[in-house]
Formats: structure tokens, C-alpha cells, sequence
């Protein structure tokens, strides 16, 4: 080696090692995780192997931003056993075999609604999504449901891969049962406590659904919960729901430490979904503001806030209220009966609009992210749009790391 390039050597050394160096400083101010330090930098060789090492230890800087994601939700991915950590929300009347393949045949995880079902339909949509997909797909179940032990027998017999328990907190007994069976489980989770305890029942995953999202809803946003729960739990993979209607939150979520997520509202308009013209049209027309939680009327009968659009059915509800509870008050029907009357109200007022088109008397259920939905698209082309712009975040969010 001549002088010239050994002097050329030195000075590339010290230049990129201050640089590296100076890096190092700045995301630590930031108080980013903890990174290794240099004490000393003895070669070119050594600070390059060093610093390549250091990038590939943190998450953002994988070989590419698609490896930075695909990191990100592995947990998630390794769990549902697909392309991307994306479950496609279970909505009632639409969560059927042609939404329910068509999330799973464009990478994410499709998830049959059965609440409205009886267990001989259900078996017919498993049948019937496993004719139209060869990818894994699970089964939500309602906890109240009339005939849970024979819905749980039929996801048993079909050799389901993963069961969502909603609608209340599943017994350990029924965890019990479909675990022996070798099925996943999944649970909502409204508190640290009530997650930990599901875990110990034996659920093998967690889904926290903030009030911003359709349908039945509890007292506390994603955001919150996000917070709460996800730096408390991390024995099982944790799902975020609620909200979730672009990239950037899901980024958000996931760099919080979440496994993936469950989207529901933007799944409407996909061109697969069996919701009507009239209700797919509203979704698109509508602002976030426009989906509002329903009231109660009676702290005697508490009812699960829904949130849905705004309309005549909103006033249908309050009246259908008064009616049942005027029913009770008059000793035609006990407390229980108020409350059933009152589910099937929205059972009912859901198929009005999803499917029969009423959408001024019907129950437009729809989540906050309403307002991010402006066009109907393939259930693919809805993922593959989340997953690139996820991907578009990350590099942002990069290059601000990077200064």
C-alpha cells in the first residue's frame, strides 16, 4: 500500500466513523432504545461490520422497508399463518363467503360473522369458504349465542384453525374445549386485567378494539387502550382494532408493539362484500363525525353502545327502547326479555340497510374511519394499498431517523 492510500484509508475511517458516531448520539437524545456503544473504532473493517450489525439490529433499518414491515408484524403473520397481519373485522349480515375469501385470498385473515347464524348455516359458510380459498381463515363467536356449545361443535367438526370469542367474556370451560381441539383462540380484551386473566384461561392471542370502531362498542378509544395494554402484555400477540384506516396508524400500533390489526369499516366497500348499493354509497358519503354512538335510555337496561351513521333508525332504537322497557313495566316481560328485544332490534335494523338498502330506517353500523372511505375496491387492492403505504411510512419515518 503506498502512502498516498494509506493516508486516503485514515481519512475515510475517521470520517465515517465520527459520522456513525455522531448517529449514534443524536437517536440516543431522541431516547430510542438502547444501542451499542463504540469505545473505540480500531479499522475501516471493524466500523463497518460494527455499524452494519447496529442497523440491522433496529427495525427500521432492515435491508428494505418491505423486510422493516415484514418484521414489524411477524408475530402477527407466524400467528394467523398469512401474508400480512391485516383480520378482516366480523360484521354481521356481510362477514360471509365472499368477503370472508376475498380478505384472505389478498394475504390478510378473513373472519366468518356468525353471530346471526345458526350452526347448520355456519357450517355451510365454512364449507363454502374453503371452497373459495385455500388460505387460513376464523370463525368469530358470540359468547351469548343461544346455541353456543353446538356452534363451537360445528368449528370443531370443520377443523376450524382459529376462533375470535365475542360479545362477552368466553367461560374457560369453552377455551378449554376448542383448545383440545387444536384451535387458536383469540379474545377481546377491554383492560389489562381482564387480558391477563384470558390469558391465563388460555387464549392465545388478544384483540383491543377502541370505541372509534362499528357495531358494538365499549367506553374507551384504541388509542388509549393501545397504550394501556400493549407495554403490559406481551406473552400473547396483541391485535389493535378500532380506528385503524391507514398506514399510518397502523405503523403507529405496530411500533407500539402491537402483532397486526383488524379493520372492519373500509371492508364494506370492497367489491366482494354482499352490502347493499344504498349502504355502500353511505359509507362513502359519510364523514367521520357522522358515526355516533346510540344512547340508552334506562340505567336499568344497560345496552352496548353501537355506533352507527345517523338516520331515522336512530330514533327507531330510542322508541323501540320505550316500548320494551313500557312491556316490562306493565309485567309482560322480565329484564332479560328487555334485553334480547333490544339486541334484535339491531339485528334486524343491520339486515334493513346492509342488505335490504334501508338506509334512512336501517342501522347504518360504521366506525369512525368512515370518513377515510371515499371509493369501492377489491378486498385485495384495499390491502395491498395499506400494506404499500405502510411500507411508503416506514421509509418516511426513516429518513426522519436518519436526519
Amino acid at each position: 500500500m503506498s502512502s498516498q492510500e494509506g493516508k486516503y484509508r485514515k481519512m475515510v475511517t475517521k470520517n465515517v466513523s465520527s459520522k456513525i458516531v455522531d448517529k449514534i448520539k443524536q437517536l440516543q437524545a431522541h431516547s430510542l432504545p438502547t444501542f451499542p456503544s463504540f469505545p473505540e473504532i480500531p479499522s475501516y473493517e471493524e466500523c463497518m461490520r460494527r455499524s452494519k450489525e447496529f442497523w440491522e439490529n433496529f427495525t427500521f433499518f432492515s435491508k428494505n422497508n418491505y423486510e422493516a414491515l415484514d418484521r414489524m408484524w411477524s408475530r402477527g403473520k407466524d400467528f394467523l399463518g398469512t401474508k400480512y397481519a391485516i383480520m378482516g373485522g366480523a360484521m354481521s349480515w356481510l362477514s360471509e363467503r365472499h368477503l370472508v375469501s376475498a380478505i384472505s385470498n389478498g394475504g390478510g385473515f378473513g373472519i366468518i360473522a356468525s353471530g346471526g347464524m345458526k350452526p347448520d348455516i355456519l357450517r355451510g359458510e365454512i364449507q363454502a369458504v374453503r371452497m373459495m380459498t385455500s388460505k387460513p381463515f376464523g370463525v368469530n363467536i358470540i359468547t351469548m349465542h343461544r346455541q353456543l356449545e353446538e356452534m363451537l361443535d360445528v368449528c370443531i367438526e370443520e377443523k376450524v384453525t382459529h376462533i375470535v370469542f365475542a360479545g362477552g367474556v368466553p367461560s374457560s370451560k369453552d377455551i378449554k374445549k376448542v383448545k383440545d381441539a387444536g384451535i387458536k383462540v383469540i379474545c377481546f380484551a377491554p383492560t389489562v386485567a381482564l387480558g391477563k386473566k384470558l390469558i391465563r384461561a388460555g387464549s392465545d392471542a388478544l384483540l383491543i378494539e377502541g370505541s372509534e370502531s362499528g357495531g358494538h362498542i365499549g367506553p374507551v378509544s384504541t388509542l388509549i387502550l393501545a397504550q394501556e395494554i400493549i407495554p403490559h402484555i406481551t406473552e400473547v400477540p396483541i391485535f389493535v382494532a378500532g380506528g385503524v384506516g391507514t398506514a399510518g396508524a397502523l405503523v403507529s400500533f405496530l411500533e407500539m408493539g402491537a402483532s397486526g390489526c383488524q379493520i372492519g369499516s373500509r371492508f364494506v366497500c370492497a367489491t366482494e362484500c354482499i352490502a347493499h348499493p344504498n349502504f355502500k354509497k353511505a359509507f362513502i358519503r359519510a364523514h367521520s363525525r357522522d358515526a355516533m354512538p346510540m344512547i340508552q335510555i334506562d340505567p336499568r337496561f344497560p345496552v352496548i353502545s353501537v355506533r352507527a351513521l345517523s338516520n331515522e333508525g336512530t330514533k327507531h332504537f330510542i322508541e323501540a327502547q320505550k316500548e320494551a322497557i313500557s312491556r316490562f313495566e306493565r309485567g309482560e316481560i322480565d329484564a332479560k326479555a328487555v334485553q334480547d328485544e333490544i339486541e334484535h332490534f339491531w339485528v334486524g335494523a343491520l339486515k334493513r340497510a346492509a342488505i335490504d338498502g334501508d338506509v334512512e330506517n336501517g342501522s347504518v353500523m360504521a366506525g369512525q374511519s368512515v370518513g377515510l372511505i371515499d371509493r369501492e375496491m377489491p378486498a385485495a387492492e384495499i390491502i395491498e394499498n395499506l400494506v404499500e403505504a405502510s411500507v411508503t411510512e416506514i421509509s418516511k419515518r426513516r429518513k426522519l431517523l436518519e436526519g
